[in-house]
Order: structure tokens, then sequence, then C-alpha cells
């Protein structure tokens, strides 16, 4: 079925979390109405050559109905064979972050944004590369926590469901359900399978984590740019502030974005008034997203690795072009495209890649990534938070107290 944005979809898929994503004022559903002239009567409608014309393209699958009205061995749902010609349609452009959504999934999409859904507490990295879906995130006190699922361990198989990149949102909608249900997931560790009854609960998602690690320096952890990140973020940056923060270490690793909103509302912290990025569209028209004045003061050093996509790297790449960020880690995702959400007149919706983004200074991101000032292997451990035996981290920190003496 669709193929949602990145990833990820926390199982709260980070709404699936829409990666770079921004919101359109729906328009399709009244192109045949204004189609239509006054001259109507009866059953007969009168309409332009050209709308006639670009109607008629479509004659094919009409066909293909009558054929299944008149022919197919049983009853059929219409509204399914619909809801598939429109996700054929998107799915033609080859693009995986265009697609096509179901009122209930269009409906569903939104409530994934709230941070609480009832699931077994993982979120999901899925690569369209190799089609691998990697778990980037194992929610604390959740059914996968619970049963032993790690951070690395690769979502093999949900109920009879081999789970790639295709079939990755068909997965997730069987691992969600009522509190108290059971579902049957898969594993793999290395080679290991691993096979476990998940009971389903209640997951409340946080966005972020943050904690100090010395005196003067602070780290927060931002998982995804969704529901109340940019608040979260922002209240936890000015208390550390008020306390005498001089540095702060954002760690985007195996974030795979959200809406630039959200990016450019945390990048404003950082940034007086000024470019955070640009978006070119297929017209050459270009779109800025803006700071403002009146950022704090403070050190910055981010950790990035290569499942840091889209808003991770709208948010690196303006805190490097214009506050002096060191950038630490592996060399991001690359996903330099941003995506827009369509509401349809009948409930259903569609997600369409409209721009690429530039950063502040015109580097495009797209297929490229951001590669590291400072690079460093990581594991892919699990780690509690602030455990300096993560080498990534511990570089970062050692970057940041270096830079932190150079300004005194």
């Amino acid at each position: 079925m669709k193929k949602k944005l990145a990833l990820v979809l926390s199982l709260v898929l980070c709404c699936a979390m829409l990666s770079g994503c921004t919101t359109l004022t729906a328009l399709m559903g009244k192109q045949m109405a204004n189609a239509a002239t006054d001259d109507t009567s009866g059953d007969t409608v009168t309409i332009s050559r050209e709308e006639y014309e670009k109607y008629k393209q479509f004659d094919k699958l009409l066909e293909l109905m009558d054929i299944v009205d008149e022919g197919y061995f049983e009853d059929y749902d219409k509204q399914s064979l619909l809801d598939g010609a429109a996700d054929g349609l998107l799915s033609g452009l080859g693009d995986p972050y265009t697609f096509y959504y179901t009122p209930e999934e269009y409906a569903k999409l939104w409530e994934d944004d709230e941070g609480e859904y009832a699931g077994v507490g993982i979120q999901i990295s899925t690569s369209y590369l190799t089609g691998i879906c990697t778990i980037s995130r194992v929610f604390d006190n959740g059914p996968a926590h619970e049963a032993g699922v790690r951070k690395g361990d690769i979502l093999y198989k949900v109920e009879d469901l081999y789970v790639n990149s295709s079939t990755i949102n068909d997965a997730v909608d069987i691992m969600r359900g009522t509190p108290g249900t059971d579902v049957h997931v898969t594993f793999l560790r290395g080679t290991e399978e691993m096979a476990y009854t998940l009971t389903r609960a209640n997951i409340n998602v946080n966005r972020i984590d943050s904690m100090m690690l010395t005196d003067e320096i602070g780290y927060i952890y931002l998982y995804d740019f969704a529901g109340d990140c940019a608040e979260k973020f922002e209240t936890t940056v000015n208390k550390m502030v008020e306390n005498g923060t001089k540095g702060l270490i954002i760690d985007l690793r195996d974030n795979p974005g959200g809406w630039v909103n959200d990016a450019q509302r945390i990048a404003d912290i950082f940034l007086d008034k000024g470019t955070l990025c640009y978006l070119q569209y297929k017209n050459g028209e270009r779109y800025y997203y803006r700071t403002k004045d009146g950022k704090v003061e403070i050190q910055l050093v981010l950790l990035v690795n290569e499942n840091s996509a889209s808003s991770s790297e709208i948010l690196t790449g303006a805190l490097r072009d214009r506050a002096n960020a060191i950038v630490v880690g592996k060399k991001t995702y690359g996903k330099g495209i941003v995506q827009s959400v369509v509401p349809l007149s009948d409930g259903s919706g569609m997600q369409i890649t409209v721009a690429q983004y530039y950063t502040p200074n015109g580097y495009a991101v797209h297929k490229q990534g951001i590669t590291p000032d400072v690079e460093v292997d990581g594991d892919n451990g699990m780690y509690e938070l602030g455990d300096l035996t993560d080498a990534q981290l511990a570089k970062a920190l050692d970057v940041m107290q270096k830079k932190l003496a150079e300004k005194k």
C-alpha cells in the first residue's frame, strides 16, 4: 500500500512523520464541478472540449471497472478499486515520498502527530534503497522494550507478513490495535531470528530527552520533528541557559525529520533574522523559510548519522551555515526534498513532493547529505541517555569542551 515518509513511523511513525512536510489547501475535488457549464438538463452535463479530452484519458480505467463489474466471480467493494487506482496513479511517479491516503489513513495521520497510540512501542527507520526496516528507537517500558527488542534490530515479520519498505505501512497497521491484544512480531539481530508475542499497550511518545553532561554543557536528544517537540525543546534550552549552560550538544541521530515549521521554530532559538532554508519549485520560484531576531547565546555541536534526514538536515545545515555549529558523526541521509500534504474533497488525501530545499549558503542536500566537520563511526549500540561509552557522543563532548576553551 502506501509508503509513508521515511520512515519512519514511530509506530508513531512520527506522523509518518512526514519528513519535511508542509500543508496545502485542497483544490482537486472541485475540478469536475468547475468544468461543467450552466447548460445542463436531465442527466446531461456539458463540458468543454479541453476537459473532455482530459477525462477521456481515463477510459481504460472505466473499461477495467466495467469488465470487473460484469465478470468478477463475486461481489466486490468498488471503493477499494478506486482507492487502489488512486494509489497506483501516484506510484507511477516512482517517488517513494508521493502517495495516497484513504480517508481512514488520512485521519490517522493527524492522530499520529499527537504523540499517543496503542501498539508495541518501536520506531522504525526504512531504507528505500535496501528495503530494510531497522528499529531506530525502542520506547521505555513498552511491550517491545520489555521483550528485549533493541535499537538496530531489523523488523523481519509481523504475523505472516514479511516486512520491507513496500509493506512497512501494512506492518504498522497490524501492530497497532486494541490495548491488551497480542501480535506476533519477528526481528533479526545479526543472523539470529527472534520471534515474540507482544501484547499491545498505550504508548506515550516523548519527542525529546535532555540532561547536563557537565556543569556547562547541556545535551538534548531530539527524536523527531512532530507534536510538541519545538515547545519542549525551547523550554528546555531556556532553562539550561538560565542555569548557566555555555554549550549545547543537539543529538539528531536516527531523527527521520518531520514538520519544517518545527525545524524553523527550533532553529529560531539560535539564530537572528535570516534564512533557515529555501525551497525551489518546478517553475523556478523560491520560497524562503526565515528566522527572526532574538537568539540565545550558546555554543552548538550537532550529532548526526546516516539516518538523520529531512528536517534534521534542514536544522543541521542552517545552524552550521549561520550559527557556527560544529557537526559530528556520520554523513546524513540526503533527503533534500519537501512534501505537501493535500486534503481531498471526500476526506482522503495525498502527500506529494513539491520542491527541493537548499541550506542558507545554497547547498543542495538531496542525495548528497551533509558531511560532518568531524567524522566518527558509530556502532548503533543501545546506550543509555548521555552514556559516554558512545564514541560519537564522547567525541561531540570533546569537541564542545575545546570550543568552549577557545572562547575563554
